[in-house]
């Protein structure tokens, strides 16, 4: 009888290991399969999704803001539109906003840490037993409504330095925010200044369209006298068909530059709109009103980035402060009030507790030490992250100093060759057409024109991009204050923008 009980006993065992064995190839082949569905089936072939797994949506973007006064005149925006309207819909600036929101969260939730942390808890129990080896049963129900509080007296600065940590934490979110909307704005002037260049050598272009038009009915009522070649009437044909090529490929990079200072605003590529300026003739060389060291020194004033890299560092410094403080000794009060009610029994029970502890760190197994050796040295890397910056930020307002200079430099030579230039093809095409000078030296003079347009209109565009660098890395928004070195008139009529 024992022995067929104990046969039994094992074959169930063997069929439940045989089943186990079923259930565990089964598995494995289901994972097998699910891998082959997850990855490619070999190295040569591109990955199929496989039925069941969901694409990924898309983000629903929102849809720019473009305020209705800015609708109305969607031909005439100017800079500082363009740069309202990049603030107001560039993700990066949202994106830096809400983390600053985030870091003011955290600076508020951690200064709850000066006041006491007060909890209620409601309870209901349930019990039923017996007595005296079962001879009597109860069974009892009680309800229990608690108060407690708990609350941080004294811990030698701990408290103090992590808010501290906190407080750097949400200014280095402030001035990165600041630093983005900055880096925003140089984008959209270093587009749209692009795009005032290239309409500006579009405009060059059709001039030297005109004139090579004119050399050429020059040479064909030259030729159709009798006094020039059907060479010379080719030559400017030539002339005018390049001439016309570079403005075609312009007016190109005309609609390029058009996208691409949309797409800095945030705006799709193909919206409709125009800007009124054109790219001024008159710059105003000369004029920058601090020298290159009192520029550097309004830079290490005023960079947002700099200032948050700044207050990263005092937020380690704080760090090493909280950190030390967890190893000496703090003291904390604590209090619990509650009462028992019993289910149909009159009688409350009323309980109190009153606790101030003194606690003192002994031997935290060498943890704390280290911890404040990683402190120190955080802090130490974030100090030469910082000093390393303020090189850098030496360095680009130096550089951008000295590339201001040789743009305005170049504005005025480009200027007076730009005046050689015209007074020579005038020379060359009135020669021409008195029969005294030939088709090579008109073009000659015509090609060295065309070429110092351009150099002037490029001179004058890289003066806008240079300064507009240069205010950008002293921190500065506007060119007036560059151009001034007075940040406060400037501010005041921006206003808001």
């Amino acid at each position: 009888m024992l022995y067929k009980r104990n046969r039994k006993q094992l074959l169930s065992k063997i069929t439940y290991v045989f089943v186990l064995i079923i259930i565990t190839a089964g598995c494995a082949s289901n994972l097998s399969q699910k891998i082959k569905t997850e990855i490619p089936e070999s190295p040569s072939q591109s990955w199929i999704p496989g039925p069941g797994m969901e694409k990924q949506k898309d983000i629903i973007q929102p849809a720019p803001d473009i305020p209705p006064e800015f609708l109305k005149k969607k031909n005439k925006w100017s800079l500082i539109d363009l740069i309202d309207l990049a603030l107001r819909n560039n993700p990066q600036t949202r994106a830096t906003w809400y983390a600053a929101r985030s870091a003011a969260a955290q600076y508020g939730s951690q200064q709850g840490n000066y006041y006491p942390d007060v909890t209620f808890d409601f309870s209901a129990l349930k019990s039923q037993g017996s007595a005296v080896a079962g001879r009597f049963n109860y069974s009892q129900v009680s309800y229990t409504p608690a108060l407690s509080l708990n609350f941080l007296i004294y811990d030698f600065g701990g408290r103090e330095s992590a808010i501290e940590e906190y407080r750097q934490g949400l200014l280095s979110a402030n001035w990165t925010h600041n630093a983005m909307v900055q880096n925003v704005m140089l984008q959209v002037e270093t587009a749209y200044y692009n795009y005032l260049y290239a309409k500006a050598l579009a405009q060059a272009l059709e001039v030297s369209v005109q004139q090579a038009q004119t050399n050429f009915d020059a040479a064909e009522q030259r030729h159709k006298a009798g006094l020039a070649t059907i060479a010379d009437v080719l030559q400017a044909k030539t002339a005018l068909s390049q001439a016309q090529l570079s403005l075609d490929t312009v007016k190109g990079q005309i609609m390029t530059m058009r996208g691409a200072l949309a797409n800095s605003v945030g705006l799709p590529a193909d919206v409709e709109y125009d800007i009124e300026e054109a790219l001024p003739e008159d710059i105003p060389v000369d004029k920058v009103g601090l020298q290159v060291t009192q520029l550097i020194e309004k830079a290490k004033e005023k960079r947002p980035d700099l200032a948050s890299s700044r207050a990263q560092f005092f937020k380690s410094e704080a760090h090493v402060k909280t950190v030390k403080a967890k190893g000496l000794p703090a003291i904390t009060a604590g209090g619990n009030v509650s009462r028992i009610y019993y289910d149909n029994n009159p009688v409350r029970t009323n309980n109190y507790q009153a606790t101030l502890l003194f606690r003192v760190p002994i031997f935290t197994g060498f943890s704390q030490t280290y911890d404040e050796m990683q402190a120190r040295a955080d802090a130490d890397n974030k100090k030469a992250q910082l000093a390393s910056m303020e090189s850098s930020v030496v360095l680009q307002v130096w550089t951008d100093y000295y590339n201001l200079k040789t743009a305005e430099q170049t504005v005025k030579t480009s200027k007076d060759l730009l005046n050689s230039a015209q007074q020579s093809y005038d020379v060359a095409l009135g020669r021409y057409k008195a029969g005294v000078g030939s088709i090579l030296d008109l073009l000659s003079a015509q090609n060295s024109l065309v070429n110092a347009r351009a150099s002037s209109v490029q001179a004058r565009a890289d003066w806008f991009l240079s300064i507009t660098q240069l205010a950008h890395d002293i921190g500065w928004l506007g060119l007036e204050s560059t151009l001034s070195g007075n940040t406060g008139a400037v501010s005041e009529q921006k206003g808001g923008k």
